[in-house]
């Protein structure tokens, strides 16, 4: 049996909300170990002058606790 901990992260890029989602994991990368998933549970944007500035993300990440 493996125990799975989920934490939730808030991730941004100017680009897409693709690469908000791999800016994430590959930051939460370098403290948390074992990733096995991550759930993509909202997205939004930033507007300015009818325009959109920024995608954002809010991510909840499993990994496993060993």
């Amino acid at each position: 049996m493996a125990i799975i901990k989920v934490i939730e992260v808030l991730a941004n890029s100017d680009k897409s909300w693709e690469a908000a989602t791999k800016q994430a994991i590959k930051h939460a990368g370098k403290t948390v170990k074992n990733i096995r998933s991550a759930l993509v549970a909202d997205q939004s944007v930033a507007v300015k002058d009818n325009e959109v500035t920024e995608f954002r993300g809010n991510l909840k990440i499993s990994f496993e606790i060993k």
